[in-house]
């Protein structure tokens, strides 16, 4: 019952991790309110969540790298809605690359996405959380933002700052009752790689390891309305990412080509 009727708003929520907590959500009786840019796909899910679990899911179009969009919708949705409970900062991408070979449009289009993204959407829904003194605010990051690996700069890089960001929040967001949470799974098995890894070499080299969609959603829905600091998964990258903290050389010296896995 610690979700019956919450507004639970999703960014990225037209596939993976984003449509997998919109089904968890509205399981435990949350109202899942789904953004992305591809409406015909949230249409379906919308439709296919009211004839599974008979709960209404509305949706509207959203490019979060689109600042004035992502004001104009929030502000709807606070009209409409009459709170947030819930806001899921999930839409993100990457593209694997050596630096050398990196574009400068897509490094700008990442940092749009996955950084100024979560930053407006997030900025969109506080002032109105703070005032009702609760809500929370899940920041979907990723191991990358805690270990940093090859060709993958610019993406670690917007994930460090999605953790940045995130911990400085928490402690604003604690004096008004208001949770803040960083989710940092390792590598999910989602359409994401369909861009990032174009070669394919990636998944092939770690496949054995991915997470599934559905079990990363069900736990980011277990903590909802929780003072859960952040969720680390699978469990064994997190006491790597902790070890890395620790004694990052010898990290870096032992785990070498398991890193270049790219």
């Amino acid at each position: 019952m610690r979700l019956k009727g919450r507004h639970v708003v999703i960014t990225g929520a037209s596939g993976g991790i984003g449509e997998q907590i919109a089904y968890e959500a509205a399981r435990q009786g949350a109202v899942p309110v789904l953004l992305a840019r591809n409406v015909e796909r949230l249409k379906e899910i919308s439709a296919r969540i009211k004839a599974q679990y008979g709960v209404s899911a509305p949706h509207m179009e959203l490019d979060v790298s689109d600042r004035e969009m992502v004001e104009a919708v929030f502000s709807q949705l606070l009209k409409e809605l009459g709170g947030i409970d819930v806001l899921v900062n999930n839409a993100g991408f990457g593209v694997f690359r050596y630096i050398e070979d990196i574009d400068l449009a897509e490094m700008e289009a990442m940092f749009a996405v996955n950084v100024f993204g979560v930053i407006a959407c997030t900025k969109s829904v506080y002032s109105h959380m703070k005032e009702r003194g609760s809500g929370h605010i899940i920041n979907i990051a990723s191991q990358a933002g805690k270990i940093a690996t090859p060709k993958s700069s610019v993406y670690s890089a917007t994930k460090h700052a999605v953790i940045g960001f995130t911990d400085s929040l928490r402690l604003e967001a604690s004096r008004f009752g208001v949770f803040v949470t960083a989710v940092n799974p390792g590598p999910v098995e989602t359409r994401f790689f369909d861009l990032a890894d174009e070669t394919g070499d990636y998944v092939r080299n770690v496949s054995r390891w991915m997470l599934r969609p559905e079990a990363v959603a069900k736990r980011v829905v277990a903590v909802m309305m929780t003072p859960t600091r952040e969720v680390n998964m699978p469990g064994w990258m997190d006491v790597g990412s902790r070890l890395y903290r620790l004694a990052p050389g010898l990290v870096e010296k032992v785990a070498k080509r398991a890193f270049f896995q790219k």
